[in-house]
Order: structure tokens, then C-alpha cells, then sequence
């Protein structure tokens, strides 16, 4: 596999909430790299880290948060070590929105409700670029024309309960994008869509990362839009990493009884749309203090009594650029 350039390398990544109850390790021991020009897909159930991972590199988890690990960001030759940062200094304050940024789930909850599309995009470039009000207004407008807003010179000026889901999802694009970030963090930005909208979104999102050459970390947990949009995978349960590759491998050769198990519930349509779906027994358990273990053996059909209940496995490359944590491959 060709070498590629990264641009982010989180390095075991753990974030801990103390609780009354115990500890909640939301993200326990996570290691990923996110390559230059290219889209790493984040998949799993509810309740397996994704967000808070995405959360921790921003820095924008609970004060009450601990974070352990290193995350690396490759800015200009140089290499910042974002968990080392103060959470409210002035380097994450720069580095957020100018060199990494996000677009969130609920877009409806992202937006203040009492500032303008407009402002709150314009808000972003008159904090990090010295330039004239009506120079970011032309900026902002131009920025929503790019996402496909109709009619921007009047939206620019409207309130998000105003815009539909689908103009409201591209304007919080606009506003991630409205710096030129070099990675774009996306969390389930097509979740609340509908089919038709959901399209047009991944087809702005893969146009405007050709044209600007940006990288984005895309978390979901719907494997026929990873397919669609990622050329590397990260597969996430209770906090860890499970199994990482090229999208081909994921899905062409999934080793993880967990991902096996994510694309056999994969609706599927032709001859085989009359099998019923399987289901993956249980639920993701809540991550308080677990123990360590196999995070998925109460779950895993191929189970092994004595060894998957004994230690967390090893995270083994099986071919270059394919990684599981799994005793079978041991």
C-alpha cells in the first residue's frame, strides 16, 4: 500500500468520566490515523465512542473529562500535540475552525436560535481574520452559493428555523468549511434527512473535499454511506477500536465477528432481499468500569470460554493496513 501523508494520528487515546457510579470509559485506549486528501469512516452502534472521540480531538469534552493519550495534528511541518493544549487557550481556540472543524448531528441544536445564518457564519472569520464586516458578509454569501442554498443573498439573512433540515445540514457546512479547514469532522451529518437530501449531502461533501483537498474523519453508523464515502475504515466498539482498514477490506474481508456481524444486518435487495436480517444479540453495554475483557465477548457468536473472557486482545496488522483486536487471529 502506498505510503500516505497524515494529517491526524491519535495515539491511545483514553477519555474517562468519573461518576458516582464508577468510571465511564467512553474512550478507552482508541489509536487511529487520518490520511491527507482522504475520507476515514467511524462505524458502530450507539453508545461506542465515536462521538466522544471526535469530541476529545476538538477538546471540547466535559472540564470534568480525563484525557490521557496524544493527538497529533501535522500542520505546515510541524507536529501539536492537541492533548497537551489547554481546553479554552488561545492554540486550540486558533487551531479550532481554521485547521480542524465540525460539522454536528442536530444542526437545529448547533445554530444559536437568536443570530442570523449569516452572522453566525461571519462570526468565524471576523474572530480568526482581521477583515472588514462586509467583506465576511460577501464571503458567508458566497459560501452558502457553494453548499447550493438557493437564493444565498436572502438567506444569508434568514434564522435557522426558518431553513428546511437540508438548507440548515448546508449551512452548518458552510460554516465548517468557511476557513478552509484541513480536516473536517463530521458526526451523522446526514442522521435526521431524508433519503433524497441525505444523497445530495454526501455528493456536496465528496465535490468540496476534491476541490479543497481536505480530509474528514466521518462518523456514522450506517455502513451503505461509509461504502459510499470513506477509503479507510475504523470500526468502534465499547470505546475501542476493533478493526481498521481500506473500505475494500472492511468489506470485502471483515475479520471481526463484529463487523461480520454489522454487514450481515446490511438490508440487501434482489434475490436475497427475502432472507430475513440478522440481528446482533444484546445491546452495546453501558462502558462503566469494564472489565478487561473482550469488549464484544457477551455478544460474539464465536465466543471461545477461557480465552476471550481472560484479557483485552492485541491490535495485530493480519495484511498491510488491516488491523483487529480479536483472540482468533491471535
Amino acid at each position: 500500500m502506498e505510503k500516505q501523508e497524515p494529517v491526524l494520528e491519535i495515539r491511545d487515546l483514553h477519555t474517562f468520566f468519573p461518576l458516582e457510579e464508577g468510571m465511564l470509559k467512553a474512550v478507552n485506549g482508541v489509536s487511529l490515523t487520518i490520511h491527507k486528501s482522504r475520507t476515514l469512516g467511524v462505524v458502530g452502534e450507539s453508545g461506542c465512542g465515536k462521538s466522544v472521540t471526535a469530541q476529545s480531538i476538538l477538546r471540547i469534552v466535559p472540564d470534568f473529562a480525563q484525557m490521557t493519550g496524544e493527538i497529533l495534528l501535522h500542520k505546515n511541518g510541524e507536529v501539536i500535540d492537541l492533548a497537551a493544549l489547554a481546553p479554552s487557550g488561545r492554540e486550540i481556540r486558533d487551531i479550532r475552525g481554521r485547521d480542524v472543524s465540525m460539522i454536528f448531528q442536530e444542526p437545529m441544536t448547533a445554530f444559536s436560535p437568536v443570530h442570523t445564518v449569516g452572522e453566525q457564519i461571519m462570526e468565524a472569520i471576523l474572530v480568526h481574520d482581521d477583515v472588514p464586516k462586509a467583506e465576511a458578509r460577501a464571503h458567508a454569501i458566497e459560501l452558502l452559493k457553494l453548499v447550493g442554498i438557493p437564493i444565498p443573498e436572502e438567506r444569508v439573512d434568514a434564522y435557522p428555523h426558518q431553513l428546511s433540515g437540508g438548507m440548515r445540514q448546508r449551512a452548518m457546512i458552510a460554516m465548517a468549511l468557511v476557513l478552509t479547514p484541513m480536516l473536517l469532522i463530521a458526526d451523522e451529518p446526514t442522521t435526521a434527512l431524508d433519503v433524497t437530501i441525505q444523497a445530495q449531502i454526501l455528493r456536496l461533501m465528496k465535490a468540496l473535499q476534491a476541490e479543497m483537498g481536505m480530509s474528514i474523519m466521518f462518523i456514522t453508523h450506517d455502513l451503505g454511506v461509509i461504502a459510499n464515502m470513506a477509503d479507510d475504515v475504523a470500526v468502534m466498539y465499547l470505546g475501542r477500536v476493533v478493526e481498521y482498514g481500506s473500505v475494500r477490506q472492511i468489506f470485502r474481508t471483515p475479520k471481526h465477528p463484529y463487523t461480520q456481524a454489522l454487514l450481515r444486518s446490511i438490508p440487501r435487495t434482489g434475490r436475497r432481499a427475502r432472507v430475513r436480517l440478522e440481528a446482533i444479540e444484546g445491546i452495546v453495554p453501558v462502558p462503566l468500569d469494564p472489565p478487561d475483557i473482550c469488549p464484544f465477548a457477551d455478544r460474539c457468536t464465536q465466543f471461545i470460554p477461557g480465552r476471550c473472557d481472560e484479557k483485552v486482545p492485541d491490535f495485530l496488522e493480519i495484511a498491510s493496513g488491516h488491523s483487529v483486536r480479536c483472540i482468533l487471529y491471535e
